[in-house]
């Protein structure tokens, strides 16, 4: 019994003795205000995969002066995959009648259709082919930051020379996590951030443009919520190009902007250019204006990709759950054409109307 006695004593004497809880400890915990756990975020156990090779690099300052950004529409095959031939056709028509720039694989472009091999490998071609007469800009932009770096990484890695970033969309993330996810992919290079609330359900506030714009590497913003924003940018010294093909005159001319990252260039490019560069035009805006509403009466790129079939630019495949207009739609875009003048549109063909049968909807590819 002594035996026992003394070994229970030692093992008492051995435990960890821990503080006693204290009442009041715990109200101030419960009651202090939360703060973000900044200290939590390490960004350095991953380095970026980036070059600092120079010598056929695109400064964000090379960016900035561009007013003719053309969002290219990827055309495709019957079987879905992509037409490269029509492809180079439509970018080859965009640096002849005057586009600085071809945006590739955003919204216009259906990157949200691709894998990211196929969006990659488009960038990387479109750099191949053409980028020593037109500036490239990869849409690498996701809503996860971890696909955002690697598509980023990638998209440097070819060659493309600005890199286009949405917020997160769908799971949507906090002001302080719009600032983390945009400042994990800035570092890499030249970087256009793109606000069109009405896709991803969340406006990126000027306060967190005015943080992230600390970053040498951010070019831009493209804005789509309207003039007014604009010019609480512009006023700052912030490069914005309008998202907003209807009001990218008056954004131009009247509100700063430097230009337009557009979607009308795509069948237009020479009138577009003309209202970029040529001053205040209000005929030729007015006259524009009537084709701007066709294209967008559905959402982009339904109209777009329907009015270049009937162009023959591209052949009727469509990659689901993209569909033609409706052939009164299509009717009404003959007439269009009719009046703004054929030779003013892409390609040599007579524009027709296209029977319902002529479209190709693609599920797989």
């Amino acid at each position: 019994m002594a035996i026992l006695k003394s070994y229970s004593l030692r093992l008492r004497e051995s435990t960890p003795q821990f503080p006693r809880p204290n009442l009041c400890d715990n109200y101030k915990r419960r009651n202090a205000k939360w703060t973000p756990p900044q200290a939590a975020v390490i960004p350095n156990i991953h380095l970026p995969m980036r070059s600092f090779e120079v010598k056929n690099r695109t400064s964000a300052e090379d960016i900035k002066s561009l007013r003719l950004i053309t969002a290219i529409k990827t055309p495709y095959l019957p079987d879905g995959r992509f037409d490269l031939e029509a492809y180079d056709a439509l970018v080859n028509m965009q640096i002849e009648y005057g586009a600085e720039a071809v945006l590739v694989g955003g919204t216009t472009g259906e990157g949200q259709l691709m894998s990211w091999d196929e969006h990659i490998m488009l960038i990387g071609h479109t750099v191949n082919c053409f980028g020593g007469s037109v500036k490239v800009i990869g849409n690498t932009g996701s809503n996860s930051t971890k696909e955002a770096i690697h598509a980023t990484e990638q998209g440097f890695a070819v060659g493309m020379h600005a890199a286009l970033h949405i917020n997160p969309y769908y799971g949507k993330t906090s002001l302080e996590g719009l600032i983390s996810h945009f400042n994990s992919v800035l570092p890499m290079g030249p970087t256009i951030i793109y606000n069109v609330p009405s896709r991803t359900g969340q406006d990126i506030p000027p306060h967190i443009i005015n943080s992230v714009a600390e970053s040498p590497n951010l070019a831009g913003i493209k804005e789509c919520v309207g003039n007014g924003r604009i010019e609480q940018y512009t006023g700052n010294g912030i490069v914005v190009w309008s998202g907003n093909d209807d009001q990218c005159h008056d954004a131009r001319w009247s509100h700063g902007a430097t230009g337009v990252i557009s979607v009308t260039s795509n069948l237009v490019p020479a009138l577009m250019r003309e209202l970029m560069f040529g001053g205040k035009n209000t005929a030729l805006n007015a006259k524009l204006l009537p084709l701007i509403d066709w294209l967008f009466q559905e959402p982009n790129p339904v109209g777009l990709n329907t009015a270049l079939a009937q162009l023959g630019v591209v052949r009727p495949v469509f990659r689901l759950p993209y569909v033609p207009l409706p052939l009164k739609k299509r009717v009404e875009f003959v007439n269009l054409v009719k009046e703004i003048g054929r030779e003013n549109f892409v390609g040599k063909k007579y524009v027709q109307v296209l029977d319902d049968d002529d479209f190709i909807l693609v599920g797989r590819y």
